[in-house]
């Protein structure tokens, strides 16, 4: 009888014990279930543009603070694709880059407008990306240098034809390649356009060596990139490609103030959206809802941390962003373009 007693609680403490290692198991299980996505990964930022000019260093920035803010506390890092106007690199997120959260594009806006007017050597589908965002609003412009021998817009119109201003410029669908051709169509800008270059820096430097006269693109970039040329004025802003003049920039034209036609001011207004959408940043179709939820989250929470807005004013970069789900409306609210105008701007901006 003792005997058998024994044997029952022998087997009681057993199962017991069973009972709770499964558990302990169980939960083991839960707690690895539960571990962040994001954990022990990396994030790439894919920068179709050579290294120091605006899109560079707005990337740089986010990249130094993002990952707090997003669970998991993945590493972030930066890499430059330069080539094509930031072409290579919007194909790149959109063909081979895997839909797993993990690596976030930016490339030139107007490769978007390059999209719905048919260019043949894009090979995505805008309306497809997963919008994270856009950190500011680029107020587009025009700079030359002094050596140009140009000292304002009106010079410039007026100037004989052997003698026009020589932009440099990066590949169709860039705002330093399309600004230009835009100009020209709508106002006559006379101007010759040398292109290939990789970045804004590129152009910048090419500007000071004396190979191009200019470049047009946003004023957050030139004000801190070609900061000692403006001092000194050996760098001059020529004109503002928005309706309204920047802060900075008062006794600065803007080309609406010379616009003569609806069609004109319609040609322009869609330079200017190119500079509200210059900045986005984007993922790779099919990346899953959650995963993009997470990444604009962590964006918007960026572009409210303390150290980023102060990084981003010591270097003079305006912050000023938009959220992923307003960047997807202002591309979807650009193939609703009127196709009078989808034409004309396939005269205008397309490769010939």
């Amino acid at each position: 009888m003792i005997l058998r007693s024994a044997r029952k609680i022998f087997r009681f403490f057993i199962g017991a014990a069973v009972a709770a290692s499964a558990c302990a198991g169980m939960g083991t299980a839960a707690i690895a279930a539960e571990e962040p996505y994001y954990k022990g990964k990396t994030i790439r930022f894919i920068v179709g543009f050579s290294p120091g000019g605006g899109h560079d260093l707005y990337t740089r920035l986010i990249a130094q603070q993002i990952g707090k803010y997003i669970p998991g506390n993945p590493h972030v890092l930066v890499q430059n694709m330069p080539g094509g106007g930031s072409l290579i690199a919007a194909n790149y997120i959109y063909k081979i880059a895997k839909p797993d959260g993990l690596t976030i594009g930016k490339w030139a806006s107007g490769l978007i407008r390059q999209q719905f007017m048919g260019r043949k050597d894009i090979e995505f589908d805008s309306r497809e990306f997963g919008w994270v965002g856009a950190p500011g609003q680029d107020h587009l412009v025009c700079t030359i240098t002094k050596a140009s021998g140009f000292n304002s817009w009106r010079e410039v119109m007026a100037s004989p034809p052997g003698k026009p201003l020589i932009i440099g410029g990066l590949a169709p669908g860039t705002s330093l390649s399309d600004d230009p051709r835009l100009l020209h169509g709508a106002l006559g800008f006379p101007m010759t356009l040398v292109e290939g270059y990789k970045g804004s820096s590129d152009v910048r430097r090419a500007a000071e060596q004396g190979e191009v006269h200019g470049g047009c693109w946003g004023w957050d970039s030139v004000r801190v990139t070609w900061k000692d040329a403006l001092e000194s004025k050996s760098a001059q802003v020529l004109v503002q490609v928005m309706p309204q003049k920047h802060k900075d920039l008062p006794s600065v034209p803007t080309a609406f103030e010379f616009a003569k036609t609806d069609e004109a001011r319609q040609l322009l207004e869609i330079a200017a959206n190119g500079g509200r959408l210059l900045r986005n940043y984007a993922m790779a179709p099919g990346t899953p809802k959650e995963l993009l939820e997470t990444v604009r989250k962590a964006f918007s929470a960026t572009m409210r941390d303390s150290e980023f807005v102060a990084a981003a004013e010591k270097v003079r970069l305006e912050v000023d962003p938009l959220t992923g789900e307003e960047v997807e409306k202002l591309v979807n609210d650009l193939f609703k373009t009127p196709p009078p105008i989808v034409e004309k701007l396939k005269g205008i901006l397309l490769p010939k």
